[in-house]
């Protein structure tokens, strides 16, 4: 019989898991069945999008990335690759696309202000060159793979729906077993925290954003001075996204079947070395909802499995660790069923795919100590790094 005091401890844990349960259920069940983005082989009109591309050092992955924008039809007014001072053949690169296809043009972004990030500033710098005469900005990174169709599917979603701003869940390509394990619980943690995607959000708390294909009207962002605002953020994509919400702009986040798919990391090590740098989602604008996001990815998705095996070894003898353990088994059989959800974001996962509930505990942990942090590295800068305020 365990004391009273650790009896009440128990019970307390429990509720405060509970009450994150019911935030997360209730956030799955909202977003589910939502809209996707269609593929649309039409152009529904003509040089109506600037698309921009940040790059700094990309020459293992620019290439294919403006092979397949320069497939783009006639939607697409220019092709503004914003170079933040690459040392490597990245220039090189866009300047022989640029000979195939002149709405390819290289610009040099200007010496980065201070308190700016690097690809803030060249999303910045890639939107103050844009053309007045385009309707839309896609910005897009230099790691994705874009279907033929994929700008003037965004185009379409943007007329049939009036949403303003949003970006594609894309198809994800993890490339070994390890990256296997990790890219589907760090993935899973976005879908704890922020629902499925498939609709528009006018909450800076519910809005969520991938920076990777991200589209919006260009005069909604530079009336709200969305990309500004992310200047010092860590995770740009949503800080931008959050802006425009804060503005009232209503900012959607769909998939979009294989219109855009990517490899984000070259092995699930840099997986683990770099995805847990912008996935918490601190930013200006996330205040307490976000360190209460951290808490139901660690009492909700991560700790269960693990309670439960703790109780289960206990004997879960008493009245109270047997209503513990069916509250452990339901939120597993949750776990399970977003791994079976989340399939559809990966093309051909690895067998280790079916294991990524095991990582979510090591991967909880990695989120919350890149939170706490200040410091961060990429590609050799220090990246300046705000407070969540």
């Amino acid at each position: 019989m365990p004391l009273l005091g650790w009896t009440a401890l128990g019970s307390a844990c429990i509720a405060f898991q509970l009450a994150l349960a019911v935030r997360v259920v209730a956030r799955m069940i909202a977003s589910a069945r939502g809209t996707r983005i269609a593929p649309c082989a039409d152009d529904q009109c003509q040089r109506c999008v600037s698309i921009v591309v940040p790059v700094l050092d990309e020459e293992s992955r620019l290439a294919p990335c403006l092979d397949a924008l320069r497939m783009q039809g006639a939607c697409v007014r220019e092709i503004l690759v914003v170079d933040g001072g690459s040392r490597d053949a990245t220039r090189s690169i866009v300047l022989a696309a640029a000979a195939l296809d002149p709405r390819v043009r290289l610009i040099e972004a200007p010496e980065l202000p201070p308190g700016w990030n690097g690809k803030a500033w060249n999303l910045e710098t890639g939107l103050r060159a844009s053309d007045a005469e385009s309707r839309f900005v896609l910005t897009i990174d230099a790691d994705v793979r874009a279907s033929s169709q994929l700008v003037s599917a965004l185009v379409a979603h943007a007329s049939a729906t009036g949403v303003d701003a949003f970006s594609v869940a894309t198809s994800q390509h993890v490339a070994d077993a390890l990256g296997g394990l990790v890219h589907p619980s760090m993935l899973a943690t976005l879908v704890y925290r922020f629902g499925i995607p498939g609709r528009p959000e006018t909450s800076v708390a519910r809005v969520q954003a991938n920076g990777q294909c991200f589209f919006a009207v260009r005069e909604r962002l530079l009336a709200t001075d969305a990309i500004a605002a992310s200047r010092d953020s860590r995770c740009e994509d949503v800080t931008i996204a959050r802006a425009l919400a804060a503005g009232g702009t209503a900012v959607g986040f769909y998939e979009s079947a294989s219109l855009a798919r990517v490899q984000m990391y070259e092995t699930g090590r840099e997986t683990l070395q770099n995805w847990p740098r912008s996935l918490p989602m601190l930013d200006r604008f996330s205040g307490v909802s976000g360190w209460i996001g951290l808490l139901e990815v660690l009492f909700v998705q991560a700790l269960p499995p693990w309670i439960a095996a703790g109780l289960l070894l206990a004997g879960a003898g008493t009245p109270f660790e047997r209503v513990a353990l069916e509250v452990q088994v339901v939120l597993v059989v949750m776990r399970l069923a977003t791994m079976l959800g989340t399939r559809r974001a990966y093309e051909a996962p690895p067998l280790t795919y079916w294991f990524s509930p095991l990582a979510d505990l090591p991967v909880a942990v990695l989120l919350v100590a890149s939170a706490l942090r200040r410091r961060h590295m990429w590609r050799g800068r220090v990246l300046v790094a705000s407070a969540a305020r």
